[in-house]
């Protein structure tokens, strides 16, 4: 009986009053408030709080554990297609004739917020492409009691739909966004729209939302290179940056090797900012926070794998066909669309969500280890990761056929992007997608003719460390053959774990030592655009000087565009360009030079083919009659398989 006069009485009514008042921005607004402060001051007020019952103990678990936070999906649908967030065969669907209709998702939404839930968050799938969002977030809006309503989207309809649904009541937003990099991201949700989503963070921004939340799942190989860039983002803007830990999922095939952990993301961030400050949070927050001094904006961890937080959990999770899922990790559910459908009474859905919250578990669904768990995959949960990070997938598409499939766009092209550092990335990473049909041409060429240097070109070069020239850098004419000269070739793949997963090299053990490269490529104009590049007449510019600073960018980028490249302080870079009158043909040489675990035949490589693929386009006017041929490595040094010489 207390419970029940608990729910419908004393704390749920006042809850109501004076959650309303104050947590949302209602068109009503300034008559709630009026009515909260009347409340505040009457005696019925201060009645109800000195004989308030506990909190509703229908949604308090046998652990005492009280939930006030509902998340609720949407749809199943979503207007992005990335690799990672479905399993590999894909999902399937729910018919929409299943799925919550907005006056279900009201009703179910009306009974929590009488129990004592206070918060809710639409998830999806993307919550936005549901043409009612709007109308739903209003009706929400209208419940007493509710103090904040929260949407977690991808942003790609964020900028269109956010000032209605400010409106209608919205006062909270989790943007997902795992890489600043344009392409990357395009790359990887296989559909453009970068630049939306930036246009959406920035409208949350203009429209008061403090802060904006940016979720992003760190993982290795993929996008932890980018830690300090998005720690950057806040400087200037009032957002809070979520770094998650990648959590396992049906269909992500989750490795342990791919987490980075809070603590090896937090030591890489005070690295660059010692001075990082940690601020205080609430006793259920998931989030550990912290702020550089004088960034607008702050970051946070969510600790989900290495530091759980399962002892302070307050969240339950309703899907789109209904279903209540009462832990993230269990795959235990109960329908509630079923017994509202079938007319269950509110006390009966009441005593149906009492039973299944007083089963929850102390912790991950009561698995041991969860990295072997049964799911729904993440699409279809509307969880707390709506994540970009699914690198297995990733990885093995960076296979010829996928990354050529790839849609490239015109707005990506066209579009400038948000800094300078992007926009290099994103054409290099462009450029790296075109030379993978480089890289299948055949190698065996039996010409050999002497490579004349019509007009002399300046080697152009990056040398932090060392003077010395790369070894192999100067080569003189010779043969065009393929036969070449190994040591100690590698019998298995060095980028795969024992269950054939794409996996980056630990080159931890491994000694140091001098390491060098040299690669080649050809780029044959004709006739016409050969002489217009020997008399410098190109409308777009000195096409050898360009072609030759793409090159050595080329290299020092290498490990944002080829994802299981180590990032390597290169000692020097060179690139040189000679004209070969009798191919009509420009000739490409590239050496790169360091001291450390790994070689650097990939960047010697990126760079040719980056250069190569500058040369085409700044013809490509006047003819497209353009090959680029014999993308391929002369020469290396160092390493434990020995060196390596084309002979």
């Amino acid at each position: 009986m207390a419970a029940a006069w608990g729910r419908r009485g004393g704390p749920a009514l006042l809850r109501g009053a004076l959650g309303a008042a104050h947590g949302r921005a209602c068109s009503s607004g300034a008559p709630v408030r009026a009515r909260a402060q009347e409340l505040q001051s009457s005696g019925r007020a201060r009645f109800l709080l000195e004989h308030a019952a506990p909190f509703s103990a229908f949604l308090t678990d046998s652990f005492g554990r009280q939930h006030n936070y509902l998340r609720i999906s949407l749809t199943e649908k979503c207007n992005l297609r990335c690799q990672y967030c479905m399993p590999e065969e894909g999902v399937q669907l729910t018919p929409k004739s299943e799925l919550l209709t907005a006056q279900e998702i009201i009703t179910l939404a009306g009974l929590f917020v009488k129990e004592g839930v206070e918060k809710i968050r639409l998830t999806g799938g993307e919550p936005l492409i549901r043409p009612d969002v709007v109308d739903i977030v209003g009706q929400l809006c209208k419940l007493e009691g509710l103090k904040t309503i929260a949407i977690t989207t991808n942003g790609i309809n964020l900028a269109r739909l956010l000032p209605r649904l400010k409106e209608a009541g919205l006062n909270a937003i989790n943007i997902s966004l795992d890489t600043l990099v344009p392409a990357k991201f395009e790359f990887i949700v296989r559909r453009k729209g970068f630049h939306k989503v930036m246009e959406g963070i920035h409208k949350a921004t203009e429209l008061g939302y403090r802060p904006v939340k940016v979720n992003c799942v760190v993982m290795r190989g993929l996008n932890e290179d980018e830690l300090l860039s998005f720690v950057d983002f806040t400087k200037d803007l009032p957002l809070d940056v979520r770094f998650i830990e990648y959590m396992p999922f049906d269909g992500n095939k989750w490795n342990f090797k791919k987490m980075v952990s809070y603590k090896e993301m937090l030591d890489t961030i005070k690295q660059r900012w010692p001075e990082l400050e940690k601020l205080p949070c609430e006793a259920s927050s998931t989030a550990k926070s912290y702020k550089v001094p004088h960034f607008q904006g702050q970051i946070s961890f969510i600790t989900s794998m290495s530091e759980h937080f399962c002892g302070s959990c307050n969240r339950l999770r309703i899907t789109a066909d209904g279903n209540l899922k009462v832990c993230l990790f269990g795959s235990s559910e109960v329908s509630l669309r079923d017994h509202l459908r079938s007319g269950a009474s509110e006390e009966e859905l009441v005593q149906i969500i009492g039973a299944a919250v007083s089963r929850k578990k102390k912790q991950h669904a009561g698995m041991f280890n969860i990295s072997q768990m049964k799911n729904r995959p993440m699409i279809l949960i509307g969880g707390f990761l709506i994540s970009k990070t699914y690198p297995h997938v990733i990885f093995s598409s960076f296979s010829e056929p996928a990354l050529m499939s790839f849609p490239l766009h015109q707005d990506a092209l066209q579009n400038p992007p948000y800094s300078k550092q992007w926009g290099h990335t994103f054409s290099h990473w462009l450029t790296l997608r075109a030379s993978f049909c480089v890289f299948q041409k055949d190698t065996s060429s039996a010409s050999d003719t002497k490579c004349l240097e019509a007009s002399p070109v300046g080697q152009v070069s990056v040398d932090s460390q060392s003077k010395q020239a790369s070894p192999g850098s100067e080569l003189s004419n010779r043969n065009s053959g393929s036969c070449t000269k190994a040591h100690s070739a590698s019998d298995s793949l060095t980028h795969t774990d024992e269950e054939g997963q794409a996996t980056m090299v630990d080159v931890g053990g491994k000694p140091e030592s001098r390491r060098s490269a040299v690669a080649v490529a050809i780029v044959r104009l004709g006739e016409k655009a050969f002489g217009m590049v020997r008399q410098n007449q190109m409308k777009k510019g000195d096409v050898l000087a360009v072609a030759q600073i793409a090159g050595i960018q080329g290299a020092k980028l290498t490990s944002q565009l080829i994802p299981l490249c180590h990032n390597i302080p290169l000692s020097h870079v060179e690139v040189s360009l000679r004209l070969d009158e009798a191919r009509c043909a420009v000739v490409i040489h590239c050496s790169c030079q360091t001291w450390g675990k790994t070689g650097v035949e990939m960047e010697a490589l990126t760079a040719a083919s980056l250069a190569a693929l500058t040369v085409y386009d700044m013809c490509k006017a006047v003819t497209h009659d353009i090959v680029i041929e014999e993308v391929k490595l002369l020469s290396k040094t160092g390493g434990q398989r020995g060196d390596f010489s084309r002979v």
